[in-house]
């Protein structure tokens, strides 16, 4: 029997206080914000987290080889690095975020325990923000889990590279859901990242990630949800590839057609910061004409 997709807040806190969190059970803190934000995740989980969290630094888990920002890890690397969290191949794993989405970089971590083999993972629904808000427990106490092995194989079907997004301009063999806002999407407003211009890839669809949530904080619901696919002309019972600025958040795309009965929705790891790299200027789609 499978874990579940979200878990929530009170049942999190009913395994922390059940003293449950261990090996059979890793939290895992994923905090991570963009330049902008003014935000360190890594220091704001050495001042206050969930009892028994471990903090996973997404961009000390990635190919530092790199030119681009948090580039999946090798499956070694990802095996390494979770192992040091004590994350085993038994191992339920919890993963949440400290943003005031509810959810921001977390749903990235859920899809790469998947990607590279271990559908046991759950996403804390709600995030820390409503973790706090319903007067769970928090500490600054740091645990040092004991090293466990992971047994990583990646999905390679599950990543798409920038050839094979140039290839579907022409083949069409799958959909691509960008996630960022409408303005960046359309070229109306800036990139945070110095020197990316904002536009879309040809033929892509937008679907603003922080549209998957509530007010809250917490997902829309399976039915919610699909209207939202509908109503953006994405048909969830073929392929679907998400699309954000540098990877992280259009897996919330992922985690929202996986609860919509679509799961295998891949990414495009490089995103827009490496599609405005790399294409040509009639690849880079925007509705404000550019000097």
């Amino acid at each position: 029997m499978g874990v579940q997709t979200l878990v929530s807040g009170k049942w999190l806190a009913d395994m922390v206080r059940r003293n449950v969190a261990g090996p059979r059970l890793r939290i895992l803190d994923t905090s991570w914000y963009l330049p902008m934000m003014k935000r360190d995740g890594k220091k704001e989980f050495a001042q206050s987290h969930i009892p028994g969290a471990s903090f996973f630094d997404i961009d000390e888990c990635s190919d530092r080889t790199s030119r681009f920002d948090h580039t999946l890890p090798s499956e070694e690397l990802f095996a390494d690095y979770v192992g040091s969290l004590g994350v085993g191949g038994d191992s339920h794993v919890v993963v949440y975020d400290a943003s005031d989405f509810g959810a921001f970089s977390c749903t990235r971590v859920w899809w790469m325990f998947r990607l590279f083999g271990h559908p046991e993972v759950s996403v804390l629904n709600g995030g820390f923000r409503n973790w706090v808000r319903e007067g769970h427990p928090v500490t600054g106490k740091l645990t040092r889990p004991e090293r466990a092995h992971f047994p990583a194989t990646m999905n390679r079907s599950w990543v798409k590279s920038f050839e094979d997004m140039t290839e579907n301009i022409a083949t069409q063999s799958f959909q691509v859901v960008d996630v960022r806002p409408y303005a960046r999407f359309h070229g109306e407003e800036p990139e945070p990242r110095e020197g990316v211009q904002p536009g879309h890839i040809p033929g892509s669809r937008c679907m603003p990630f922080f549209r998957f949530l509530d007010d809250e904080g917490m997902m829309l619901s399976p039915q919610e949800l699909r209207k939202f696919f509908e109503k953006s002309q994405v048909d969830l019972s073929k392929p679907i590839c998400g699309s954000c600025g540098s990877g992280v958040t259009a897996c919330h795309m992922v985690l929202a057609a996986h609860l919509c009965g679509a799961p295998g929705a891949s990414v495009y790891d490089g995103s827009w910061y490496e599609w405005f790299t790399k294409a040509p200027p009639e690849h880079i789609v925007s509705t404000v004409k550019r000097s």
